[in-house]
């Protein structure tokens, strides 16, 4: 089974669509399989992460700023794909560096997450976009 996630986002940040994967799988009613999650684009990344402390969202955000900061930094000179923006080139980076697909184990008819696990979409991108998630259950 197969469908497309659509996440709006409003600039940089984790954005949590943890509830939309899950009602969807139990919407397909299988009671195990893998499910896989690829996001298409090439300016922003899949995480499972914390999903009980905001500040850990607002940490890693923080965090990959600073070791990738927009190309206007000085440290980012070297850069040539800046005609896009100060932002553009810094979040292919951060893509590069982070994953841009997720295999999720699913039993019971839903997603195995630990307690305090959420899947989110890491925006790049200082603009707001319209991301698509592509999910595959097998």
């Amino acid at each position: 089974m197969q469908t497309e996630f659509s996440i709006s986002t409003k600039g940089q940040g984790l954005y949590d669509f943890t509830r939309d994967v899950v009602r969807w799988v139990q919407e397909c009613a299988v009671d195990q399989g893998l499910l896989t999650l690829f996001v298409r684009h090439t300016s922003c990344s899949l995480l499972i992460q914390e999903n009980a402390d905001p500040e850990v969202q607002t940490d890693l955000a923080e965090f990959f700023h600073r070791l990738v900061p927009p190309s206007s930094d000085p440290s980012m000179s070297y850069l040539r794909h800046t005609y896009e923006g100060p932002d553009d080139m810094p979040a292919h980076i951060k893509a590069a560096m982070m994953p841009v697909s997720l295999s999720i184990p699913v039993s019971g008819g839903a997603p195995v997450l630990g307690t305090w696990q959420g899947i989110y979409l890491f925006e790049h991108r200082n603009a707001p976009h319209l991301r698509r998630v592509a999910a595959h259950l097998a």
